[in-house]
């Protein structure tokens, strides 16, 4: 794989063990976080758990010191597979997890490729597992300001990463019309003009507030309208003069002033958006239907037949939605040493041995992996290229409610 689609992956699979992480909770104070960052030695963190571990020889409750003993044991089993933290550090959540019924589940989720480096090392035990830091790497700081305005209505927003964020819609108060003649039509205009500037104002305020805590962050700000109000506000330094740096010279001409304005706007300004992907995943969802309508089309879906395909190298370019949560995991009982594989949410309780009945105690997680992780392997084998596709766009959840949320563009029509 590329760089990119390498930290790509590596983001994506960050995300789905934080999506996880989150819901998991303890009873008391018996999940085991520790943070490892690249230039640190694995024999520090050794160190460090050994003697949290004879620490907790002194918790009264037996349940409790069972369970946090048994969770510091586990993350130093974790640190005898690796001799150093790698290029950007490792993180380790271990612990007696809650999965209903008074029921819990030894868990260990081992961050050990994380998109970006950890900053410092931690331990912390408490009935929740600590993600500050991986949180902060999932961050979009990269972002585009949107503004679309008319006499009638504004709304403004950014786009960052695959997301639009409409923050607000003004309606104004502006009369379109009057039927006043005579001397009074002066008047009346000088009125509805003066409306019209104190909303322009105020819809400018209102986005130069929203944008300035984040321009540094901001690779430009995008003007779009249906008519020619825009360039007026533009012209008319109705905009903080930092703002006023940020706007980009091309203004855009879209149906509406509100949120799906801001939609249209996102569309049209496509091509200058360098950073942001919600263009290019919609051209290639597009490119994905318009193919599989074709009488013998290079193109398929489903997760058999993709990974038929892949399995041929018929694979040109693969598209996967974010939101696959599918996790194969492989077991292994302790008591008849059978070893076989589930499909599981991590949440779930473990299963019984299929050849003992031997109850989840018993039974350890050899390894897991996600669906996505599965089928990117077999794409970079095969020379192909991964595409995530988020379902922030009406083509991204068409993919996904309509096919699955697995599909390819082939290299030639497969029968």
């Amino acid at each position: 794989m590329s760089e990119d689609d390498e930290k790509q992956s590596r983001r994506l699979k960050l995300k789905f063990n934080l999506e996880e992480l989150r819901k998991m909770k303890g009873y008391g104070t018996e999940l085991v976080t520790v943070y490892l960052p690249p230039d640190r030695q694995i024999s520090d963190v050794r160190q460090l758990l050994q003697n949290e571990h004879g620490q907790a020889a002194n918790i009264k409750s037996k349940a409790t010191k069972k369970n946090v003993q048994g969770a510091i044991e586990s993350a130093l089993s974790t640190l005898n597979n690796y001799k150093t933290a790698g290029e950007r550090g490792l993180a380790i959540f271990v612990g007696a997890i809650i999965v209903g019924n008074n029921k819990t589940r030894m868990i260990n989720v081992t961050v050990d490729d994380p998109p970006e480096e950890i900053q410092s090392v931690r331990y912390r035990c408490d009935s929740t597992f600590e993600l500050d830091q991986l949180e902060e790497m999932l961050i979009e700081r990269a972002s585009y300001g949107l503004f679309v305005i008319d006499r009638s209505e504004s709304c403004y927003g950014i786009a960052s990463g695959k997301k639009i964020h409409a923050q607000e819609y003004l309606p104004s108060q502006v009369p379109s019309k009057h039927g006043r003649g005579g001397q009074s039509a002066q008047r009346f205009e000088r009125l509805i003009e003066e409306a019209a500037h104190n909303f322009f104002k105020k819809s400018a305020e209102r986005a130069c507030n929203y944008w300035l805590p984040m321009i540094s962050d901001m690779k430009g700000i995008i003007i779009g309208g249906p008519g020619a109000t825009k360039d007026y506000v533009v012209n008319g330094n109705y905009f903080h003069h930092e703002i006023q740096k940020k706007i980009l010279p091309t203004r855009f001409d879209v149906g509406y002033s509100n949120e799906s304005g801001l939609r249209e706007l996102v569309e049209n300004a496509g091509s200058i958006m360098e950073e942001i992907e919600l263009d290019t995943e919609r051209r290639i969802v597009d490119k994905f239907l318009m193919e599989i309508m074709k009488p013998y089309p290079k193109a398929t879906y489903g997760e058999k037949m993709v990974k038929n395909a892949l399995e041929q190298g018929a694979v040109n370019t693969l598209l996967l939605s974010e939101n696959l949560r599918k996790q194969i995991v492989k077991l292994e009982c302790n008591d008849c040493k059978n070893k076989w594989e589930v499909s599981i949410n991590r949440t779930d309780p473990i299963p019984s041995c299929p050849s003992c009945g031997t109850d989840e105690e018993n039974i350890k997680e050899i390894s897991s992996k996600t669906l996505v992780e599965e089928m990117t392997e077999l794409a970079a084998r095969a020379s192909g290229k991964t595409v995530l596709i988020s379902t922030d766009t009406e083509e991204g959840a068409t993919l996904y409610r309509g096919f699955g949320g697995i599909a390819a563009m082939l290299r030639y029509p497969m029968s």
